[in-house]
């Protein structure tokens, strides 16, 4: 259920957002016996040097039908495809652990420094992939690390990747897609998040869905952008969401070309979406902000339409 703020004539909903090892030669002594011809009795000064035992690292720039469960993968587990066959995932960075981090008993469990350090690395660089912000679009992030086995024989990788998901409302449900997404944002609908209807529940008081349109369809919520909340313990977030709806209505103002004064109330209402406690633990701050106006139906976008068209109520 999402619960706007206060629209100027009066938001909130959590985003349900292998090594092979080289074994050790065993030599056999041989004692009594004289060496036959041509052999000089040593085992080893003939043979090639066998190559280094390597870990296994993931490639960028390549896709995946399906992934396991859970965020730990194997050698085995991977099964990379071209991205321009049907997929799932895209790989759009391959980071690694340094520091203290590197020197971890086992892979990053939820809420770990290195948890947090591989998804603010993956916020950057597949935001920079993207063109924009990925939570500005039908987008997820997923973030990946090596399997128990791969990490005790030198993995130190993470892995960033991206996924189309079907709506806002839903983002469990994985789109299938070829192509890659890169620069995805620079364009708008229907991936950007632009104008939506909000669906209120029959007391008027929740918002029950947001359903995309173009934004010359009537509509009252259009997306504006993200705001990074402070740090902060997950409950005291949940406690004092008014001060995300103030700081997204300053998003709003920004976007929008409007003053962002003590009248900026009385132009327009939010709607915010947020991260579940889960994404938050791990590092994501980011929360969506929508502009929202119950009382009257647009039928354009609000982006830079200022105070004319974003009126005082």
């Amino acid at each position: 259920m999402l619960r706007p703020d206060a629209d100027p004539g009066e938001g909130d909903m959590r985003r349900v957002v292998g090594l092979a090892v080289i074994g050790s030669l065993l030599a056999t002594v041989l004692a009594g016996c004289a060496n036959p011809a041509g052999v000089d009795g040593s085992l080893t000064d003939d043979w090639k040097a066998q190559p280094e035992a390597t870990s296994f690292v993931p490639e960028s720039g390549v896709c995946h039908l399906s992934l396991p469960d859970g965020q730990l993968i194997s050698r085995a587990q991977y099964n990379p495809l071209d991205c321009g066959v049907d997929h799932h995932y895209e790989t759009v960075h391959i980071g690694q652990f340094t520091g203290s981090e590197k020197d971890a008993a086992g892979p990053p469990e939820k809420g770990s420094p290195g948890a947090r350090k591989a998804f603010d690395e993956c916020n950057t660089k597949v935001s920079e992939y993207l063109g924009g912000d990925w939570r500005g679009g039908r987008l997820d992030l997923f973030i990946y690390y090596p399997a128990k086995e791969a990490w005790e024989g030198g993995s130190r990788w993470f892995r960033c990747d991206l996924a189309e998901v079907q709506s806002l409302d839903d983002n469990a449900k994985i789109s299938r897609r070829s192509g890659n997404l890169k620069d995805i944002l620079k364009a708008s609908f229907p991936m950007a998040y632009g104008c939506f209807r909000a669906i209120l529940s029959s007391d008027k008081k929740d918002i029950t869905a947001m359903n995309p349109v173009t934004c010359e369809t009537a509509h009252g919520a259009e997306f504006a952008g993200v705001w990074t909340a402070p740090e902060s313990s997950y409950a005291d977030f949940e406690k004092n969401t008014q001060r995300a709806h103030d700081a997204c209505r300053s998003i709003v103002a920004k976007w929008a070309k409007v003053p962002s004064d003590s009248n900026l109330r009385y132009r327009t209402g939010t709607i915010i979406y947020f991260p579940d406690e889960e994404e938050w633990a791990d590092g994501d701050r980011g929360v969506q902000c929508f502009m929202w106006i119950s009382d009257q139906d647009l039928r354009r976008s609000m982006k830079g339409a200022g105070p004319g068209a974003l009126r005082i109520r």
